[in-house]
């Protein structure tokens, strides 16, 4: 039997009970407040955390380095299974290209193991819906090779599409990949942003209001969401939990997908699109991410 286990990071930001129920395994991202180190899997309060954002607190990231994914990788190719990875996108972190490396070294390793990355080009729920995939896949008892090659092609039809209260999260971090972008949100005037084909950050078009940015986001949905009747759909926010519930009504509207995971951004992730972002996820037809 094809025994593998499925890896993931915090970016992916699945709720706590899918990684439970799913057994997925979760290798957790580091961030720092005021030169503290925090672990996003442990005590993150949303509210609290958006707060100290807008209060001016400084929050920084750092991508996981090859050590630590050997360090949660090496005992589970030890107790015998294979391992499927799925990582945050390699378009907006390094981190992808440290589990990369993680992988050669283990392969050299344990050679009679099956070890397989694959970039997500997402992150939160853009990534998340991968890893759900995944795991629903293998409890239908999908092999390792059959399942990589499924989410190998749903990456690419997964449309990632974002308004942010403020640009200078993600031109501070670097984040944001076309200059057009890159002016100042004044006059309410609230960019849409999306995930692109390589899982870049890039701006769409610049709309008038909060109200007209989330409608944007509903109406995006309804013209390039494939099947919605038989999707997850996902739905983030960093605090901004009455925009992402009038943001689901505006999809249950007309063409409701089969659920909907609404979550708060994780911190790493939340720390380079701020406090106030709006994001949705879900499944369109292959070359939708050029859209």
């Amino acid at each position: 039997m094809d025994q593998y286990a499925i890896v993931t990071d915090t970016s992916a930001n699945l709720p706590s009970e899918l990684v439970r129920d799913y057994n997925i395994h979760v290798i957790p991202f580091s961030y720092y407040i005021g030169g503290q180190e925090f672990e996003e899997n442990t005590g993150f309060n949303g509210r609290r955390y958006y707060e100290k954002m807008r209060a001016g607190e400084d929050v920084t990231t750092s991508q996981i380095n090859p050590a630590k994914y050997c360090a949660y990788l090496e005992p589970i190719l030890e107790s015998g299974e294979n391992v499927l990875f799925i990582g945050l996108s390699s378009g907006v972190s390094g981190s992808f290209g440290s589990a990369q490396i993680a992988a050669a070294m283990l392969r050299e390793s344990y050679p009679e193991r099956s070890i397989c990355v694959i970039d997500s080009l997402g992150a939160s729920l853009g990534e998340g819906l991968l890893v759900l995939q995944a795991a629903k896949l293998r409890a239908m008892g999908a092999t390792l090779r059959v399942v990589q090659h499924q989410l190998l092609s749903m990456r690419n039809r997964i449309y990632q599409v974002l308004t942010v209260d403020n640009l200078k999260y993600l031109r501070k971090s670097g984040r944001l990949s076309n200059s057009a972008a890159a002016v100042g949100t004044v006059l309410q005037i609230k960019p849409l942003l999306k995930g692109n084909e390589n899982g870049q950050i890039v701006a769409l078009t610049k709309l008038r209001g909060r109200r007209r940015s989330i409608e944007a986001l509903a109406e995006k949905y309804e013209e390039l969401a494939e099947h919605p009747e038989d999707q997850i759909v996902g739905i983030a926010h960093a605090d901004c939990p009455e925009d992402a519930a009038e943001l689901k009504a505006l999809i249950m509207k007309n063409h409701p997908p089969k659920s909907i995971i609404t979550v708060c951004f994780e911190p790493v992730t939340g720390a380079h699109v701020g406090p106030g972002t709006l994001a949705l996820f879900f499944q369109g037809a292959e070359g939708v991410r050029t859209k």
